[in-house]
């Protein structure tokens, strides 16, 4: 699992509240769901292989078994299957949690990560899957990249489904190729991996439906151009029913898939609901973070503390929570030093803490309430009195 540090959970705050500002842009609202699930609700709907390999499920005390969520689609349909009739559709709900996959940690996966949940119900048409296709699209573009940067990659699960219907396949064939080709772009042998399969070679349409065209041309009127269509692309889940498509970082430095999603229309239906369509993808904190890093996006740090107040003695320590009180009150974090530590080092401590600003409070400055504020990034210093110490941080800010 994962710690972070400050400097650390500066960027994930960043990515996370990056994600929110432009999914509800669009106006998607934001929902929640327990962290545990009853293993059933994966295995009917994920697959056995990701309950059984990639999950952490166990008894817990009442003899039921539960697993930590490792995906939001089925916990999102359990929610709307729940309140089908009280919902107004169509719904356009996200979720930012916190996601379990029991997997060897290697870049870009994790056992733990947060993953941006996007999803909307009650939309039939393509204009749904054009919709939260050019979303992926708008929140790449807010962290900062270029359509250069990244490339999405189009397909039909269903189209494919029909191809491989015409082999004659057992339904654990079907499936093997499915997990498969969710690989081929990070295996060399795939045709010899098939040639193992089903003792042929399948031939997949190299051209995209009529519907896939469809979406293609519509994303690229609204600009995106840097869409393309792959038969590769299945999603390794089982409930995919139409267009599928994932995200590809084009750097060579990191040439791998980022997030993905598709269409699920047949969800909601294990919970006894008549079928409702939906559309939806995942985009994972970890993978975006290596992209990020990649093509230098990550932002510089900015701690959440915009003053140190540091003391001459001991003796002004009430003098400068004092201060700080009324500094808060005008919308300043301020932090005070609380040891009997010599000045030196209490400006050390603020420089390694990359606070901005730093104030030093003695008996003179108590008498004369004239303080002096350093901006320790520039050097430079400023005289103020009291009524104008947030007045010239704030200023400071905004020209930086």
């Amino acid at each position: 699992m994962r710690d972070f540090y400050p400097e650390d959970m500066f960027i994930q705050n960043y990515i996370l509240e990056t994600m929110r500002s432009a999914v509800e842009s669009f106006g998607f609202v934001e929902y929640s769901s327990s962290i545990l699930e009853p293993a059933e609700l994966y295995e009917a709907k994920s697959g056995d292989e990701i309950v059984s390999e990639q999950t952490y499920t166990f008894t817990d005390r009442g003899n039921r078994r539960v697993t930590l969520r490792p995906e939001m689609t089925p916990s999102v349909a359990r929610l709307v299957a729940a309140r089908k009739r009280d919902l107004a559709l169509p719904l356009r709900w996200y979720s930012l949690p916190n996601v379990f996959r029991y997997e060897r940690p290697q870049r870009g996966r994790l056992r733990e990560h947060w993953q941006l949940n996007c999803d909307i119900f009650g939309v039939q048409s393509i204009e749904a899957d054009i919709e939260i296709i050019s979303l992926t699209s708008a929140i790449m573009r807010e962290f900062g990249a270029q359509d250069v940067d990244f490339e999405i990659h189009i397909n039909n699960r269903q189209t494919l489904a029909e191809t491989l219907r015409t082999y004659n396949l057992t339904d654990d064939q079907t499936k093997a190729i499915y997990k498969l080709l969710d690989k081929k772009n990070k295996i060399d042998n795939f045709d010899e991996e098939m040639q193992k399969l089903i003792g042929k070679k399948i031939e997949f349409n190299e051209k995209p439906d009529a519907t896939t065209v469809t979406v293609l041309e519509r994303l690229k009127e609204y600009g995106i151009s840097n869409v393309h269509f792959d038969p590769a692309i299945v999603r390794g889940f089982d409930y995919y029913t139409g267009i599928v498509f994932e995200v590809f970082d084009s750097s060579p430095e990191n040439n791998r898939s980022l997030f993905g999603g598709g269409r699920y229309d047949n969800l909601l239906k294990i919970f006894g609901i008549e079928d409702t369509p939906a559309v939806g993808f995942g985009m994972g904190d970890v993978t975006l973070h290596d992209f990020l890093k990649t093509h230098a996006l990550i932002p510089e740090y900015i701690p959440s503390t915009d003053l140190y107040i540091a003391t001459q003695n001991s003796g002004v320590v009430e003098d400068a929570q004092a201060l700080a009180k009324i500094l808060r009150a005008e919308g300043i974090n301020v932090a005070v030093n609380l040891l009997d530590k010599k000045l030196g080092d209490q400006i050390k401590t603020a420089v390694k803490q990359s606070i901005p600003f730093l104030l030093i409070l003695g008996d003179d400055e108590i008498k004369s309430k004239n303080y002096i504020v350093k901006n320790l990034s520039t050097g430079k210093e400023f005289t103020v009195g009291q009524k104008n110490i947030a007045e010239i941080i704030w200023s400071n800010i905004e020209e930086e």
